[in-house]
């Protein structure tokens, strides 16, 4: 805006031509003060002006700001609406997972129940094995459970003559009492394992341990299958010769533990295989 100038000198020339010097006086005074006035109102409107260019940069600072805001909100919303055309695109396969998840977590409760099952029989053959070999010296007889399946550790002095796998008198009496038992699971299979030590024999057909182990083995298994009336298919006769000791052959106790027969009554694989198969 562009300011206005009084031209108080000539005014003043033209009053003192007409009026008297008071008036002139009178009239200067008033002029000076509407100048003051005006020179102040002036600078007030140039305050007003440039506050309000201030503000209007502001404001439109703002807006931009707003804008800015606006377009990051409209970013986000989109990326929202993305996520969740995906999450339903994906809601079926979720749900076929959980329900695999579910299908599993009954499968391995079922096995876990089995394998407990299994467990529980083992160690209540175990019991009846123990229970009917009581009065047998516990030195000449072993019974215990390894993995999933139970083991009759039996000395060969108990069962056999030195270098023979003649059946003894003594044996067929405690291989009635493990018949006993084993008849009343007849779903059980059993391995029968003949032992020998490291020293080498060849007596007759005998060539070596091997030939002794198996040998024995078969003696076992006939008597039970002849003598009572066990199924010969639950059986299987197998020998180890002296590859799998129990203890050191360099001293004569350790030769005897190693000189055993060892009946090991399998789980029930083919049921326990059932349960693995693929559903």
């Amino acid at each position: 805006m562009k300011k206005i100038i009084l031209p108080t000198l000539l005014l003043a020339v033209i009053l003192s031509s007409c009026v008297s010097t008071k008036k002139y006086k009178k009239k200067v005074a008033e002029l000076q003060s509407m100048d003051s006035s005006y020179q102040k109102v002036h600078h007030e409107l140039d305050i007003c002006l440039n506050d309000k260019e201030q503000k209007s940069e502001k404001v439109k600072g703002l807006e931009n700001e707003l804008a800015y805001l606006k377009s990051i909100s409209n970013n986000l919303l989109q990326q929202l609406n993305d996520l969740s055309i995906i999450t339903n695109s994906q809601a079926e396969s979720i749900k076929k997972s959980l329900e695999n998840i579910n299908t599993k977590d009954i499968y391995i409760k079922g096995l876990q129940k089995e394998m407990s099952r299994k467990d529980s029989l083992n160690m209540a053959l175990v019991l009846n094995l123990k229970g009917a070999l009581k009065d047998v010296n516990d030195e000449d007889i072993e019974i215990n459970v390894e993995g999933s399946a139970v083991f009759i550790s039996i000395s060969d002095k108990m069962l056999f003559k030195s270098g023979s796998y003649e059946i003894s008198e003594e044996a067929k009496s405690v291989l009635s009492k493990v018949a006993d038992v084993i008849k009343a699971q007849p779903k059980i299979q059993f391995m029968v394992e003949g032992h020998t030590d490291n020293k080498p024999i060849y007596k007759g057909q005998i060539k070596d341990n091997w030939d002794l182990s198996v040998l024995r083995a078969t003696s076992v298994v006939r008597t039970l299958q002849k003598d009572y009336g066990i199924e010969p298919n639950r059986m299987i006769a197998a020998g180890r010769g002296e590859y799998l000791a129990v203890a050191s052959n360099d001293t004569e106790e350790g030769k005897s533990k190693n000189r055993r027969t060892r009946i090991v009554i399998l789980p029930e694989l083919d049921q326990f295989f059932k349960l693995l198969e693929t559903k």
